[in-house]
């Protein structure tokens, strides 16, 4: 029989240095990529401790009497309901609440002559908005209202 040389794998022990740097590195480098970016070095001064709210604009919103508007006979509902606020700069709140009565007058004649089958659809709502601010608009002068809110809109 033949003596085979068999060599015995000599193993290397590796090594943890590597390991070590790299648990030591990262927390050096995520402090240092903080305060990169906190101080302003990567995205430009930006002073964090005064951060500045824009103030809301000066408006009072003026509510409208509820309106009950009865619908033709062939319709499946009898009355719309509806109810709104007017968004109003503040320094014009009280020229708008005088002609709240020209402002009812307005809507109820435009809600009256608007058909039936548009009151029912819904995606009809922004269109009938947009017409109503409008006319509120003219009546009031430009200027002095700003938005129309509608909080209630109800087919019974």
């Amino acid at each position: 029989m033949t003596q085979t040389d068999v060599t015995p794998g000599i193993s290397r022990k590796k090594s943890k240095l590597p390991l070590l740097l790299g648990f030591v590195a990262a927390p050096i480098l995520a402090a240092g990529g903080f305060y990169a970016t906190f101080s302003g070095m990567l995205l430009g001064p930006q002073d964090h401790a005064e951060a500045s709210i824009a103030a809301l604009p000066n408006m009072i919103f003026v509510p409208i009497d509820p309106i009950m508007i009865s619908l033709g006979p062939g319709a499946s509902a009898r009355h719309l309901r509806f109810a709104a606020q007017l968004e109003v700069a503040g320094t014009q709140a009280d020229d708008v609440k005088l002609l709240l009565p020209r402002i009812v007058d307005v809507l109820n004649g435009y809600l009256r002559a608007v058909e039936l089958v548009q009151l029912e659809d819904p995606s009809a709502l922004i269109r009938l908005k947009a017409q109503m601010l409008r006319r509120i608009q003219i009546v009031t002068g430009e200027g002095r209202v700003r938005d129309l809110l509608i909080s209630e809109f109800v087919l019974n």
